[in-house]
């Protein structure tokens, strides 16, 4: 049921979620990877949604013309395709030459940024329901989700977590975040051209 949702949408309205995230779940320009994120975090994105407590003006519609069932088997058909990351760590880094590696591996403890792998696993592959895999994501789709975390147009997970550390990350930051990211899982100089793209809404 649910890789029917994913290929061909609902009667309800919803359109098929592969013409934006890409035929097996991969992810395009500003929209994000959703194969092998953990459905229950799938689930509850849908959810926020669909009842108004996360925005985004394309997304909100589709959501809403899903039924609880609906959103429940896709978030299902998702997590059941493959990561395309994996649990990696790079060393930790000995110098702060190179800013995403401290932030992802060490955080910056003076501003109150944990590392992101302390939350979101090595390799940023997720953990948990809580803690979506974020290792494969760009540059600006991170940025454009801090942008809804400090507006407040998206809920801010496990005790605000997120909106508090959103309020302390700048776009160099992501920016080095997404490049690390890139070269831990050797996606090279592509990804990173891909990660200064514009998101979409």
């Amino acid at each position: 049921a649910g890789q029917k949702i994913a290929q061909a949408g609902t009667p309800q309205g919803a359109a098929a979620c592969a013409t934006c995230h890409g035929a097996k779940g991969e992810g395009m320009a500003g929209f994000p990877a959703l194969a092998g994120q953990h459905a229950g975090y799938l689930a509850r994105q849908l959810q926020h949604l669909a009842d108004g407590s996360r925005q985004a003006p394309v997304m909100a519609p589709m959501a809403k013309a899903l039924s609880a069932q609906d959103r429940a088997d896709v978030s299902a058909y998702y997590a059941s395709l493959p990561l395309p990351i994996q649990p990696v760590r790079g060393p930790l880094p000995k110098g702060k030459d190179d800013d995403g590696a401290w932030l992802v591996e060490r955080g910056r403890w003076a501003d109150g940024i944990p590392a992101c792998a302390q939350r979101h696993g090595p390799g940023g592959v997720g953990v948990g329901a809580d803690f979506p895999a974020i290792g494969h994501l760009t540059a600006a789709y991170m940025q454009s989700q801090v942008a809804a975390w400090n507006k407040g147009q998206r809920e801010a997970g496990p005790l605000g977590l997120m909106g508090k550390i959103a309020r302390k990350l700048t776009p160099e930051d992501i920016q080095a975040v997404a490049s690390y990211y890139a070269r831990l899982h050797g996606a090279g100089t592509a990804t990173a051209a891909t990660a200064s793209a514009p998101a979409k809404p």
